[in-house]
């Protein structure tokens, strides 16, 4: 019987915040990092479009496993929407398909947000990922297939008109929920205020629980190349990296001690005891020592362990 390949790389875990640059797809991103930590694993916590900047949280080795708790975050957004002309993809990338000369005014565009906010109805864009009939709909929108794509309920916290720098243009910020298309709301609005309108300008800079201040340029992580000493190289690029439990900050945390680590980590609950410890959570997660043990539940004065990290 043959053995079990061992996984290339190394075992490194932890969450790189990059600051990704215009023109660079978020699956390139990924696997330029990986390969510059030589990690075993990687994954991004929400796509950025190639024409978009800003912050996008990767994901090295066990940290994989929480990328769901960031997707779920709230983001935040500053976008310029252009008016006069609707476009295929709603952002500069596509072909025009419909022109207007008229441009709306600052207080018509400052009178349709009430409306962008809170829980609204959204139809995702037609070269978005969204799978239809089991294929992505950017795949079919390529292929010259127009499809009808459901509306989708999406929360939008905040939205502000940032700024109207000329009758063309207008700057905005929002922050929103999971599943949120940006290009969406420039398309709406345009179609709303009788003139179309498409995102030219795109950059995130928040994604809970990451700060805009933990963002690290791409340029900064290519420059670390140049270190000949391959340890000392690995070693500048490992302090960028956030602690993979930075990730789950929004959960309930059991400080643990060495014996319950090695029980959770073996698959078996542990107790919870203490005047503070929580009485029944869904989800919580334990760290011992500092490090992430387990994401698990709490129930019946026990953790059990859904998933161990190493």
């Amino acid at each position: 019987m043959s053995k079990p390949r061992k996984p290339k790389g190394r075992p490194i875990s932890g969450w790189l915040i990059l600051d990704k640059p215009v023109d660079f797809g978020s699956t390139e991103a990924v696997s330029k990092i990986k390969w510059l930590f030589k990690a075993q694993k990687a994954g991004h916590a929400g796509t950025l479009d190639p024409l978009a900047s800003g912050m996008l949280p990767i994901a090295l080795g066990d940290a994989t496993k929480t990328v769901p708790y960031v997707m779920d975050g709230r983001k935040i957004y500053e976008f310029t929407v252009t008016w006069g002309e609707e476009r295929a993809t709603d952002d500069l990338e596509g072909d025009v398909t419909q022109t207007s000369d008229k441009r709306p005014g600052e207080e018509d565009i400052r009178a349709l947000l009430p409306q962008y906010t809170g829980v609204i109805n959204q139809i995702p864009p037609q070269f978005s990922a969204i799978k239809i009939a089991g294929e992505r709909a950017y795949d079919l929108a390529r292929d010259g297939e127009t499809v009808d794509i459901p509306s989708r309920e999406v929360e939008i916290f905040r939205l502000t008109l940032l700024a109207c720098p000329d009758a063309n243009t207008a700057h905005f910020e929002v922050e929103c929920g999971k599943g949120t298309y940006v290009r969406a709301l420039a398309r709406d609005f345009g179609r709303d205020l009788g003139c179309y309108g498409h995102i030219s300008s795109l950059r995130r800079s928040f994604v809970a629980p990451f700060a805009e201040e933990a963002m690290v340029p791409l340029a900064n992580l290519v420059a670390l190349e140049a270190i000949e000493d391959a340890d000392e190289r690995l070693a500048a690029l490992d302090a960028l990296l956030i602690d993979t439990a930075e990730a789950l900050s929004s959960l309930p945390h059991l400080v643990i001690n060495d014996d319950q680590a090695h029980r959770l980590k073996m698959g078996n609950p542990i107790l919870v005891r203490g005047r503070d410890a929580p009485v029944a959570e869904t989800e919580a997660y334990a760290t011992a020592r500092g490090k992430l043990i387990a994401i698990g539940e709490i129930g019946e004065g026990e953790f059990r362990p859904k998933r161990v990290f190493v």
